[in-house]
């Protein structure tokens, strides 16, 4: 009979808090199969099974605080495991930065049996693993393993896909089959892609590929805030610039982010860690002769909304002009995109990686709402919240785009909470 304890994980680790157990009484284990998930204050720790056998017993449950030492399961070994010398020490999948160094040798062998985990994958990977791939869009039949016997680690992962980035779009996901020869059903013409159609190209499809988009709708009733605009427009004009609801739109997400800091913050999955900013750049998309670009405007909580009506301008005129520089196309946190200009209502953006969530605006239509028990027309505003669903979560979209039409509905809550 094996004693399984908890091994010492770390330094200055004396204890760890059960994640998960992933096996139950009577299944049968193999050597190396990853049978508890642990979380320190510093990491993800897998414990593997030291044996093959039969687990008898099970002295822990998700949640429990286990001390160094501790017993933790039993398991009756079979008998070509009994013979083995000693237990392999536990494989630790830490959510920290992986060190630079040259892949480590292949340890030896496990019997094959372990090759097989639990859900009858032929990929060795621990359910950590796999669900990080899952994340991050990874094909783990393509990942080499280095880990015992052939096992995949958090380390792989990392390097394989930086590989990915490294090589371009045409690597990441599924191969581009070959197109068909169009001139055989009437005349082409070709064109070569522009610089920035093409960085558009990689730059969308890595966003796409990497980051799980979900995107959460809503109307904004802007009948009082369109009637004040009018009548504050040609305060703004006299400056030199426009009062665009695009404008009062940076202001209010300006606001909201300070409130939910999330949405201002970047996801290190290499390092397992987030990264909040403590400035506001909001990135705007503009459509121009060239292609997309997305000038950033900086420090945009700091500014009123003349200030950035007058910036908001001058950028979109540089951009579309093509003299704009890379130091003015670079930092953004947060991105909006108004597509309200060419008819569009809702649709679906895609997130500005780095970033975690983007803005988009439609087109403001008259409709009829219930406003105090009696019907009339309301000017209401589509917008669409697109969002990295591995660092936000639905409700917490919902709040963040709920906040920002009652912004827009009540200027007021501008002074109050933004």
């Amino acid at each position: 009979m094996r004693i399984v304890e908890l091994p010492a994980l770390a330094e200055n680790v004396e204890s760890a808090s059960v994640l998960s157990v992933l096996v139950s009484v009577g299944d049968q284990v193999e050597v190396d199969q990853t049978i508890i998930e642990f979380e320190t204050d510093k990491a993800t720790v897998e414990l593997p099974s030291p044996c093959a056998g039969r687990v008898v017993a099970i002295r822990v449950s998700e949640g429990d605080e286990v001390p160094v030492g501790a017993s933790l399961m039993e398991i009756e070994e079979s008998a070509a495991d009994q013979e083995t010398v000693a237990p392999p020490s536990p494989a630790i999948e830490q959510e920290a930065a992986p060190v630079e160094s040259p892949a480590p040798a292949v340890e030896e062998a496990a019997p094959a049996a372990a090759a097989t985990d639990r859900a009858g994958s032929s990929i060795p990977a621990s359910p950590f693993v796999r669900r990080l791939a899952r994340e991050l869009g990874i094909d783990l039949s393509r990942v080499e393993g280095t880990g015992l016997g052939g096992r995949i680690t958090r380390e792989d992962l990392t390097r394989h896909g930086r590989a990915r980035i490294e090589q371009g779009p045409a690597s990441s996901g599924p191969k581009t089959p070959p197109l068909p020869d169009f001139s055989q059903w009437g005349a082409v013409e070709r064109s070569t892609m522009s610089g920035v159609r093409r960085i558009t190209a990689e730059r969308m499809a890595n966003a796409w590929n990497t980051i799980p988009h979900v995107t959460h709708f809503e109307k904004a009733d802007i009948t009082q805030l369109e009637a004040t605009r009018r009548k504050l427009a040609p305060r703004v004009v006299e400056k030199g610039g426009k009062l665009s609801m695009t404008a009062i739109a940076l202001k209010i997400v300006a606001s909201a982010l300070k409130l939910f800091p999330n949405f201002n913050a970047s996801l290190d999955v290499e390092h397992g860690e987030i990264v909040y900013k403590s400035y506001i750049n909001l990135g705007l998309a503009v459509d121009t002769p060239k292609g997309l670009m997305v000038p950033v405007l900086r420090n945009v909580d700091q500014m009123n909304i003349s200030e950035i009506a007058l910036e908001l301008n001058r950028l979109s005129a540089k951009a579309r002009a093509g003299k704009i520089s890379l130091k003015e196309l670079s930092g953004g946190t947060f991105t909006v995109s108004n597509l309200g200009g060419l008819g569009t209502h809702h649709f679906s953006p895609i997130v500005n990686w780095p970033e975690v969530a983007i803005l988009g605006l439609g087109r403001a239509t008259e409709e009829i709402a219930v406003v105090d028990g009696e019907a009339r027309p309301r000017m209401m505003l589509p917008l669409s919240l697109s969002y990295d669903h591995r660092l936000i979560d639905g409700a917490d979209a919902a709040r963040f785009a709920r906040w920002i039409c009652e912004a827009m509905e009540n200027s007021f809550l501008l002074t109050l909470e933004g």
